[in-house]
């Protein structure tokens, strides 16, 4: 069973723009802080950006003032909306879902993002 299902990742030169997208195939959704990580080659796996449930937003210094996450509770979708793009930002990305409910975590397989002339 596949709980969540990221798409929109690919080739973008520096400067441009991609928005990620992670749906939902469960119904923990709603009640759950969504995360977006992102894992480069040879490196950890770091939180990239945060909502709450009520939509509340939080991000790692690095993509501040660049990146936008944002969700979509009637449709299961979390966001990640990527401006300016740079070369350093090359690497999968990662949705995570966070249930407090219930302690459970819920992972994504991974879209990749790279991010090259």
């Amino acid at each position: 069973q596949v709980d969540l299902v990221e798409s929109g990742g690919g080739l973008v030169q520096p400067g441009g723009s991609l928005t990620l997208s992670c749906v939902a195939t469960n119904t923990f959704f709603n009640r759950a802080v969504m995360h977006w990580h992102r894992q480069a080659p040879g490196k950890q796996r770091d939180l990239v950006a945060s909502i709450t449930p009520d939509g509340n937003p939080a991000y790692t210094d690095s993509v501040k003032g660049r990146f936008t996450i944002s969700r979509d509770n009637a449709k299961n979708t979390v966001y990640l909306q990527m401006n300016s793009l740079r070369p350093e930002d090359t690497a999968v990305y990662y949705c995570n879902a966070q249930d407090f409910s219930n302690g459970m975590n819920y992972w994504g397989e991974g879209t990749l993002v790279t991010v090259s002339s």
